[in-house]
């Protein structure tokens, strides 16, 4: 059986089932390494006692964008604080995200400027949520100065915003939605993406990959994406793996033996 990283899910946000049974379930699937992402003071917060609590699981803390009215300094002091925990890996999930107006865009930006300074104080890789906002997002980016590592998490933009997270480096992680019938253009931009710079994440329990959509998504789903990744880049699936394996690794800053003890 392959070995499977998920970079990206919300452990503690599932309707159905727990943290615990959520990695075991995975471990049965041959999922290794689970990074559990906060997106508001409580869920980071909960993100990281969930990483100390079981092996093979890892934290991302922050202030998702339509949340980003909670960014204020005593919020972010708590993200800068939880952000020194060994568990922790990186920093969000931030960003914009003009689909849903929850927040104004002014108040996005102030927060994924003050995300992008923290990721470079603690050396952690900065996780960007961006939806139907790619050219603010980018510009951001460039004004800012990201720190060495950066993940484009559930990565929906064209091959052109593909091709500009190539020449920068940037890593493009995919999601269930790389599975959907609809979704020719989200595999036309992963064919663009070198295989040194993909990354596979559930973003469970959301975006469900075929053929299990319309239940909630957990970890133990992430071999539908590996699969029809390498169908994209016409790699065998074990290749593949092993390949985003390393790739998390390097883009997580993971030690070489990703796995800890904890308390499962």
């Amino acid at each position: 059986m392959p070995t499977y990283v998920d970079t990206h899910c919300h452990l503690d946000h599932h309707f159905d089932l727990a943290a615990g049974d959520q990695v075991e379930a995975a471990r049965a699937a041959g999922v290794t390494t689970m990074i559990t992402v906060g997106t508001d003071m409580a869920s980071s917060t909960q993100a990281v006692q969930t990483a100390n609590r079981y092996e093979g699981v890892w934290a991302v803390v922050g202030i998702h964008p339509n949340d980003a009215m909670e960014a204020t300094p005593q919020v972010l002091e708590v993200i800068d604080r939880l952000a020194t925990q060994d568990v922790v890996v990186g920093i969000g999930e931030t960003g914009l995200d003009y689909y849903r107006d929850h927040t104004t865009p002014q108040q996005q930006e102030a927060s994924f400027r003050r995300h992008i300074a923290m990721a470079k104080e603690h050396d952690l890789t900065l996780v960007i949520h961006c939806r139907e906002a790619w050219d603010d997002c980018l510009a951001v980016l460039e004004d800012e100065v990201p720190p060495d590592r950066v993940v484009m998490h559930c990565f929906s933009g064209d091959e052109k915003v593909a091709a500009h997270c190539v020449e920068r480096g940037y890593f493009m992680s995919f999601a269930g939605n790389v599975t959907f019938k609809n979704a020719d253009e989200l595999r036309a931009a992963a064919v663009v993406a070198p295989v040194e710079l993909l990354l596979t994440e559930t973003d469970s329990p959301y975006l469900t990959p075929d053929p299990h959509r319309g239940k909630p998504n957990d970890p133990a789903h992430i071999p539908h994406v590996l699969r029809r990744l390498a169908a994209v880049k016409g790699l065998g699936e074990d290749e593949l793996a092993a390949t985003v394996l390393a790739n998390a690794a390097r883009a997580f800053a993971l030690p070489e033996d990703a796995s800890r003890s904890g308390d499962a």
